[in-house]
C-alpha cells in the first residue's frame, strides 16, 4: 500500500486534530441554532421548467439566518407512498445544486431529493454581505474580522439545519428517514447538517473540507480550495502577529468541532493522496464522531472521483427505504 503523502495510516486511524477549539464553542453554536429557530422560512416552492412522468420538480426557497432567500432543488417522486424518505444533497466550494438530472435515480426509487444552493456560491441563494474586512476570494475567511457571527460559513452551517427543519417538518416525509450526502465542502456541509440537525438518520460525506485549518497551513497545503489563508496572511496579517487568534476564530466554523453532535451512522469515503484536503484533516473530523461510523479508504486516490464509491453511497442511503 502506498503511503499517505500526510501520514502513516496508523497515525492517521489516531490523529485528534490541531486547530483550536474557542472555550465557548458549544455556547456559541446553540445560541446560533435559537437565532435560527426564531427566522420565518417563508417557504416557497415555484414548480421547474425542468419536469419528468415520476417527479415533480419545483425551485425551492426559503429565508435564512440575516434575512437571505436560500435557494434548493426540490424533487418529489409522484407515484411512491408517503411518507417519502428523503436525502439532502450538498456540493463542492463554488459550484451549485447541479443538475436536475442527476437527482433522478434516489427519486425513481421514492426518496424525496433537496439539494441546496450555498448562498454567495455558483447557484441561486442569496449572500446579503454586511460583514467588516476583506471578503475578496474566499467564504472560509469572510466576516473573519468581525463578530464570529458574522462569518459566512457560520450562515451556511445555518443553512444545512435550516433545511433539514424544512425538510423534516413537511407532511410527505418521514422524520425518521432522512439523510445527508456530499462531496468536498459538501462532505464539510453534511457533516454540520448532521451535527446542527441531530435527527439525521444517515450521513455520507466524501473528503470533507473546513476542517483542520491549522493542519493545512502547517502542512503547507494552503493553496487551490485552501489558499485563502495564505492571502489572508500576505494582505492582512505578514508578520503573523495574529496567528493565533487566526485559528482560533476559524475554530468556530471548523467541522471536527461539530462532529461530537452527530447522531447519524456516518459513511465517509477519503483518499489517501488527497492534497487539496489532506487525509489528516479529514481522519480529525471522523476521530471526533461518536456514532456508528465506518470509512472507505482509497490508498492510491487524490480529491477525485473515487471509484465505486457512488454506488456505495446509494446503496448505504438504500436503508433509509426500509
Amino acid at each position: 500500500m502506498p503511503l499517505t503523502f500526510d501520514m502513516p495510516l496508523a497515525e492517521l486511524e489516531k490523529y485528534e486534530g490541531r486547530n483550536p477549539r474557542p472555550d465557548d464553542f458549544d455556547a456559541f453554536w446553540d445560541e446560533s441554532l435559537a437565532e435560527m429557530e426564531a427566522v420565518d422560512p417563508q417557504l416557497e416552492l415555484i414548480p421547474s421548467q425542468f419536469q419528468t412522468p415520476f417527479a415533480e420538480c419545483f425551485d425551492m426557497y426559503f429565508t435564512g439566518v440575516g434575512s437571505a432567500r436560500i435557494h434548493a432543488k426540490f424533487l418529489r417522486p409522484k407515484d411512491a407512498p408517503a411518507p417519502h424518505p428523503a436525502i439532502l444533497m450538498f456540493h463542492g466550494y463554488s459550484g451549485s445544486s447541479g443538475d436536475w438530472s442527476d437527482k433522478l435515480g434516489y427519486v425513481a426509487s421514492g426518496y424525496m431529493v433537496v439539494a441546496l444552493d450555498c448562498r454567495g456560491q455558483g447557484g441561486m441563494s442569496e449572500d446579503r454581505g454586511n460583514v467588516i474586512g476583506n471578503t475578496l476570494r474566499g467564504h472560509i475567511i469572510r466576516g473573519l474580522d468581525d463578530s464570529p457571527e458574522n462569518m459566512l460559513f457560520r450562515q451556511i452551517f445555518l443553512d444545512t439545519a435550516q433545511l433539514a427543519k424544512i425538510v423534516m417538518g413537511m407532511e410527505d416525509v418521514d422524520e425518521t428517514r432522512v439523510g445527508a450526502t456530499g462531496g468536498s465542502q459538501g462532505g464539510g456541509l453534511t457533516l454540520a447538517c448532521a451535527a446542527l440537525a441531530p435527527k439525521i438518520h444517515l450521513a455520507a460525506p466524501v473528503f470533507p473540507f473546513l476542517s483542520d485549518y491549522k493542519r493545512v497551513w502547517e502542512m503547507d497545503q494552503a493553496k487551490d480550495a485552501y489558499a485563502e489563508l495564505q492571502e489572508y496572511f500576505r494582505r492582512f496579517d505578514p508578520l503573523h502577529e495574529r496567528e493565533d487568534n487566526f485559528f482560533l476564530r476559524l475554530g468556530y466554523i471548523d467541522v471536527q468541532h461539530l462532529c461530537a453532535r452527530i447522531q447519524a451512522e456516518v459513511f465517509m469515503a477519503v483518499g489517501l493522496m488527497d492534497t487539496i484536503c489532506p487525509p489528516s484533516t479529514q481522519f480529525a473530523a471522523y476521530n471526533k464522531i461518536r456514532s456508528e461510523k465506518s470509512m472507505a479508504i482509497y490508498p492510491d486516490f487524490g480529491h477525485e472521483s473515487l471509484p465505486g464509491n457512488s454506488d456505495k453511497i446509494f446503496q448505504f442511503l438504500s436503508r433509509l427505504s426500509s
